[in-house]
């Protein structure tokens, strides 16, 4: 029975970045020497185990074999037979399949440390053609380092989508993956790549339709860079690609939201962003009636913290100073209207009476904040 430490824990060793946690492979042992051992099952689909100690996962040596469509569809062979290079072997990425022996010695029989070192990502076998969710972290691994996709690698890729199996992948696991890659340094690396497989026109067709236009996939993509120096959190980061679609975007935007059963902060914040983008860029200087009518689209009132994460969106999509001058105006805005008594207001006036009253003491709160 011998342990390996496996996986991102040795790549990111490598790369020098700090190691969270680690994932630790077992050869030549079975279920009942593990929990004789003390270790704690866990796995459902596999045999995982914890260890008494430090609680890190030990997975025992297995093979895969595909026997059905999507992710799930697989049969897992865990035994004592099983060895480490069979275990690697069945990874997605070269970079991914080292393992770090107890004495501390490299185990890397598929080239791993050199594309590590030349930042390439290189399937490991084909295999790889057996679950498509590996298209993803491809693409979000791109996102990560920014490491070129082998020529091979892109290739099988492209065969993958032609043969339709991206369409075999639920919602909520292409969710989890663009979001994750949204999130890393360089997200529209991410859609370079979806977009070079033709994996994007499958699952993200307006975004490949932004990308069409050489000019908007430049803005989109020089976007998110701004939206990652800033320390945007995902909702803005996703809302983004609401700014470059078409102006009347909010049919698109739910159609979107729903084939990726996006959660309700990033839908709600994307669909904000449809609503109010004509009303913060404007040609010229705008009333306190059009900041007022911007601030109740926005619901600004009662989600004070989305309505500056949506002017967020807009610093990241448009840096001009023009658009900045604007953002200024609608932050004073919600500050000078958020100072008037509601609560007295309604008090004074019939039931009929508050909504108009209430905005009209708004409005001139704000008109006077821009006199100022």
């Amino acid at each position: 029975m011998k342990a390996y430490v496996v996986g991102g824990a040795v790549r990111d060793e490598l790369l020098g970045v700090p190691v969270a946690d680690r994932d630790w492979v077992v050869v030549g042992a079975t279920p009942e020497d593990m929990t004789r051992r003390g270790f704690k099952a866990v796995g459902r689909d596999f045999p995982v185990f914890l260890h008494p100690d430090t609680a890190e996962e030990y997975a025992l040596a297995r093979t895969e074999r595909r026997s059905g469509r999507g992710y799930r569809g697989f049969t897992v062979y865990a035994a004592p037979e099983v060895t480490l290079e069979d275990d690697l072997r069945r990874r997605d990425l070269t970079i991914n399949a080292m393992a770090r022996a107890e004495d501390g010695s490299l185990v890397d029989p598929f080239g791993g440390a050199r594309d590590l070192k030349a930042g390439v990502l290189r399937h490991v076998s084909e295999a790889f053609a057996e679950d498509p969710v590996r298209i993803l972290r491809v693409a979000r691994f791109a996102a990560r380092y920014g490491f070129r996709v082998a020529d091979e690698t892109m290739a099988l890729m492209r065969r993958m989508v032609e043969a339709g199996e991206v369409e075999d992948l639920v919602a909520e696991r292409v969710w989890q993956e663009i979001a994750r890659g949204l999130c890393e340094s360089q997200p529209q690396r991410m859609l370079d790549v979806l977009d070079h497989c033709g994996a994007l026109a499958r699952l993200l067709p307006e975004v490949q339709a932004i990308r069409a236009e050489a000019g908007r996939r430049g803005e989109l993509d020089a976007a998110l860079g701004r939206a990652v120096r800033a320390g945007a959190r995902l909702p803005a980061r996703f809302a983004l690609i609401a700014w470059f679609l078409s102006d009347a975007c909010e049919p698109q935007a739910q159609v979107l939201c729903e084939r990726l059963r996006a959660p309700s902060d990033s839908r709600d914040l994307m669909l904000a962003v449809c609503r109010c983008k004509k009303l913060i860029v404007r040609p010229r200087r705008p009333s306190a009636a059009a900041l007022l009518e911007l601030l109740k689209r926005a619901d600004a009132f009662r989600r004070r913290e989305r309505f500056y994460e949506l002017l967020a969106v807009a610093r990241a999509a448009d840096p001009s100073e023009e658009t900045g001058r604007e953002i200024a105006r609608a932050q004073l805005a919600l500050h000078a209207a958020e100072s008037i008594d509601a609560g007295r207001i309604a008090c004074e006036a019939s039931p009929a009476e508050i909504p108009d009253r209430i905005d009209a003491a708004r409005e001139h709160a704000i008109a006077t904040a821009l006199a100022s």
